[in-house]
């Protein structure tokens, strides 16, 4: 068996992917309702393949960078879809031009709040230091 073969016949259970992954066997579950895995079956025993291993890292991946369930859907849709990856690739330049808009905003929304945040302390103290000095 060559190494390529070798590693297309490993495969993973629910339990060990959500061990490995640190999560709940049922959002690997929610995952798959949602269509982004498809594990084999044997019986009732859900059988994941090394494929299903490396999306649901990219899934988790996606997720810590704010895509959304729909986006990364989006993307392995357009993978399977198309193996040369040049509309994948596009794709996924957009998406990532939208992300760094939206975490500009919001870092841009968080300079304002700290700065009222700061401003809303120093009158406190403010207020704070005059009725201590009036005792």
């Amino acid at each position: 068996m060559t190494q390529n073969q070798e590693k297309s016949s490993v495969t993973y259970s629910i339990s060990d992917l959500a061990r490995e992954f640190d999560i709940t066997t049922r959002s690997i579950r929610f995952y798959e309702d949602q269509g982004l895995l498809s594990p084999g079956r044997r019986g009732q025993t859900r059988i994941y393949s090394l494929q299903d291993k490396v999306r649901l890292k990219l899934i988790l991946r996606g997720k810590r960078l704010g895509f959304s369930l729909a986006e990364t859907g989006r993307l392995f849709d357009l993978y399977d879809a198309d193996r040369s990856s040049g509309s994948q690739l596009q794709t996924m330049l957009e998406l990532i031009e939208t992300k760094k808009a939206d975490l500009q905003q919001q870092m841009d929304d968080i300079k304002v709040v700290m700065m009222e945040l700061s401003s809303a302390e120093q009158q406190c103290k403010q207020a704070l230091e005059e009725l201590t000095a009036e005792t």
